[in-house]
């Protein structure tokens, strides 16, 4: 009796707390878009920017929701349909604009990632790896986190990381069901997949291959500058910067979850019977192993064959899905198998993103922000772009955080005398670490479906590996890339 009066306790404070952030959300929906106009952001040239009626409403909608996600009031795919249902009713936006967001090419690259994944689980190919990844790495907790952030860090150098999170993500499971403790969460199973989103970020800032932010940021620094940064020269910039985040990263997550075994002893032997039972690749591997890894080598050489540039990364992906049914690997069963809760969550990531870019509440917020610093020393503005590109682009897509800050910065910068490479580094090097929200990354979403953690404990864990992050970027652009030969200053 005593322990259903505690149960009910324990249900009634959750539901509190709950009721406690849906009301905060609510009311600084009501305060900012119900609030006097604001004053125009200035630019460094002059020239004035206002927030309209739509912007205040998209700076509302964008508080509501990242109240909720942060709180996990609701569940975050609903959190999501909140976000397009207020700009339709608030006439923030048109809804066929709002709701076509939900299926933008980038949603839908990431379900067809998902279905990867599920593929790689469903035929077995996944647990053939990580049987043969733990023979590798031995019993040690602290080399599995090593060996699983290095595949997964190692992978984001060729291929896009939603796609790598989606087919790690059950190769982790297999390896966290070893583990002797169910589904149930624990500090290895938080830091195990936690710690997979994290170096996912990290490594795909290293080539251009690893997300389309890269690409998106050498557009822009083009057409300011004037000048071009080849495939061969970003990677040697980000190489040391993006591995050496990799790096503290385990040791981050060696300390703040340190696994409850230092060892699972008889894990290796365990390993190798397991993968010696599967016996050998079956048709359905084979086949599923041909798909996959004829998709990511046409979306890898995208960017070295010329006619194979106008094609859609998103069309060539969801390919591989087709195929999948094609070939009988999946069936009509497996979709309700899919995380909906994650394709929705990022349904609404989109939308909140052209919300605030189309209605031109990023560039105020952006213009206001970095104005702040246009009397500044050289290395605290660049510090200040990149703190907001970390923070911005942990709400929005990580292209939209770049397109909104780079060109602003890459306009104040002469101003200081500040060298427009360093900035662009610097940028993109935060740009692909947002550590706060799920809704930063997919493969933070995509760590989230383990249920190892809460979006709270994500956020909480993400401020001191943010605080890592800052702290590398300042040893990079102080020391490092000086080093290296990057220019950080110009002269007056």
């Amino acid at each position: 009796m005593t322990r259903d009066m505690n149960l009910t306790d324990a249900q009634l404070k959750e539901n509190r707390r709950k009721f406690l952030f849906l009301a905060i959300g609510i009311l600084l929906f009501i305060i900012v878009y119900y609030a006097p106009p604001w004053a125009d952001a200035v630019d460094p040239t002059g020239k004035h920017f206002s927030l309209t009626r739509e912007g205040k409403g998209a700076l509302a909608v964008f508080l509501l929701a990242g109240t909720w996600w942060v709180f996990e009031v609701l569940p975050i795919g609903i959190t999501s349909i909140a976000i397009g249902v207020l700009q339709a009713l608030f006439v923030i936006r048109p809804a066929k604009t709002v709701f076509q967001n939900f299926m933008d090419p980038s949603v839908m690259f990431i379900f067809a990632s998902i279905m990867i994944g599920l593929v790689f689980t469903k035929t077995g190919l996944t647990r053939r790896l990580a049987y043969k990844m733990l023979v590798i790495v031995g019993e040690k907790t602290s080399m599995i986190y090593l060996g699983c952030f290095a595949v997964t860090a190692g992978l984001t150098l060729v291929m896009a990381h939603t796609a790598v999170a989606a087919t790690i993500y059950p190769l982790l499971l297999s390896v966290y069901s070893l583990y002797g403790e169910g589904n149930k969460p624990t500090r290895f199973g938080k830091g195990l997949f936690m710690g997979m989103a994290y170096v996912a970020g990290a490594g795909s800032i290293v080539t251009l291959l690893g997300a389309a932010r890269g690409a998106v940021a050498i557009g822009f620094f083009h057409d300011i500058v004037g000048r071009s940064i080849s495939f061969f020269e970003l990677s040697y910039y980000m190489l040391p910067v993006g591995w050496l985040m990799v790096l503290l990263l385990w040791g981050f997550f060696l300390v703040v979850c340190k696994p409850e075994k230092k060892t699972i002893p008889g894990l290796k032997d365990r390993a190798r019977q397991l993968h010696a039972e599967l016996g050998p690749l079956t048709r359905n591997e084979i086949i599923a192993a041909l798909i996959v890894l004829t998709c990511v080598l046409t979306l890898s050489m995208r960017s070295f064959i010329t006619w194979l540039e106008p094609l859609d990364k998103t069309g060539i992906i969801l390919i591989s899905s087709i195929l999948f049914f094609v070939t009988g690997i999946l069936d009509i069963d497996d979709l309700e198998e899919i995380p909906w809760n994650i394709i929705l969550l990022f349904g609404g990531a989109m939308s909140i993103g052209f919300c605030l870019w189309e209605t031109g509440a990023a560039q105020w917020l952006a213009i206001n922000w970095l104005v702040i610093f246009k009397k500044a020393g050289w290395f605290v503005f660049v510090m200040g772009i990149a703190f907001f590109v970390m923070m911005m682009t942990n709400f929005i897509m990580n292209v939209a955080a770049i397109a909104i800050s780079l060109p602003v910065a890459l306009v104040i910068a002469p101003y200081l005398g500040v060298a427009p490479e360093v900035i662009f580094y610097a940028s993109l090097a935060t740009a692909g670490m947002p550590f706060l929200l799920l809704v930063g990354a997919a493969p933070n979403a995509i760590a989230y479906d383990s249920k190892q953690f809460t979006s709270g404990e994500f956020f909480m864990y993400g401020i001191p590996a943010s605080v890592i992050l800052m702290l590398v970027l300042a040893f990079a652009t102080l020391v490092l890339w000086p080093l290296m030969g990057m220019p950080v200053t110009v002269a007056g």
